[in-house]
């Protein structure tokens, strides 16, 4: 029944969020003096909203939101130390090294053999860049980049390797980008929860005989069996 699989990267393999979090609290900190946290957040996410279309997904895209932020909330008058500090936090995110999730390494092993893409979306010089440090590209039958994970990328992706979409599962954390463009093509899903999922990535869960939740990457192979045995 399922002939491929596809796999998200960030917070589904390796964590990727807290460290977005992370950043955050030190930049809510920075401009505490002139906004109360609450303010700060709340900002730099619709910030973050309207720059998805010049910037795309990642950090260096965060990273210019947060700057942005700290002009707008202080009304031009953030100091250069600040800035630079903003600039330092993302080159540290761009820096950090990758932390697999736990049971990441169990669960390829007990998938072996077969079809593995692992699709993730992203800038592309950060995204090639976890992939070659988290040591799994080679667990991959192809890795995918996109800019965004839509109906309509999905499709090519699937066109491209010739996967009938009624014959393809794609696992990950986020329901908007992993669970429903991939349901609205006519293929499976395998919804793997995390607890800090970017809000952005939140959606409402359909009720749906091809989407199935997950407690850990770790159950992915026994959900694969039971869909192939009917059960």
């Amino acid at each position: 029944m399922i002939e491929a699989i596809g796999l998200d990267a960030d917070d589904t393999l390796w964590e990727n969020e807290t460290f977005f979090r992370v950043t955050e609290s030190e930049f809510v900190a920075m401009l505490s003096d002139h906004c109360d946290s609450e303010a700060v957040t709340g900002r730099l996410y619709e910030v973050e909203r309207r720059n998805l279309a010049r910037y795309g997904f990642g950090i260096k895209g965060f990273m210019l939101s947060m700057v942005q932020t700290a002009i707008e909330l202080t009304d031009g008058r953030v100091d250069g130390r600040t800035i630079g500090r903003i600039l330092d936090l993302g080159q540290e995110m761009l820096a950090h090294p990758v932390d697999l999730i736990a049971g990441v390494p169990q669960a390829l092993d007990a998938m072996s053999g077969r079809r593995l893409i692992l699709i993730t979306k992203g800038d592309l010089i950060d995204q090639e860049r976890k992939i070659a440090a988290s040591g799994l590209a080679e667990r991959f039958e192809s890795v995918e980049i996109l800019a965004d994970k839509t109906p309509e990328s999905y499709a090519r992706v699937l066109d491209r390797h010739a996967i009938r979409p009624d014959r393809f599962l794609m696992a990950g954390n986020s329901m908007k980008s992993d669970v429903l463009p991939v349901l609205e093509l006519g293929g499976f899903a395998a919804f793997i929860p995390h607890d800090l999922t970017w809000v952005a990535e939140h959606a409402d869960a359909p009720d749906h005989t091809r989407l199935h939740q997950l407690a850990t990457i770790a159950d992915l192979p026994k959900l694969l069996a039971c869909l192939e045995a009917g059960t």
